[in-house]
């Protein structure tokens, strides 16, 4: 098994719902996003899943939360943006993309700060 990620960022304002906290009040992150896919075999060019195709999916829906507020935006209309949440998001939306007989989504992670990260998978 290959597993090949990708690093990329996006920024955005949210608020915490039903939280007890400083996160309760509008503020915004500069998320760190980690796309991890996982390929059974190589492609004639010893390729899993080219890096540019990974990058530009993964850009692509990114786009759609940069500099956004996203508890506005239908995904977190009933689910609180939390890094959880958002990891869930971008890993449900991706697989959707990306996954093939050969390659799939593996594992997503989304850091609020250098200092903490959630990660969604389907393990």
């Amino acid at each position: 098994m290959y597993r090949l990620k990708i690093c990329t960022h996006f920024a955005a304002a949210h608020n915490l719902i039903n939280y007890d906290g400083d996160c309760e009040n509008l503020h915004g992150h500069n998320w760190k996003v980690e796309v991890t896919v996982r390929a059974k075999e190589l492609d004639e060019s010893g390729l899993g899943i080219d890096f540019k195709i990974l990058k530009a999916r993964t850009k692509e829906l990114l786009a759609t939360l940069d500099h956004k507020y996203l508890n506005d935006l239908p995904p977190f209309k009933e689910a609180s943006p939390s890094s959880e949440n958002i990891g869930r998001y971008l890993f449900d939306v991706l697989e959707g993309t990306l996954n093939t007989d050969n390659v799939e989504v593996e594992c997503v992670n989304v850091w609020e700060s250098d200092n903490a990260c959630a990660s969604y998978s389907r393990d």
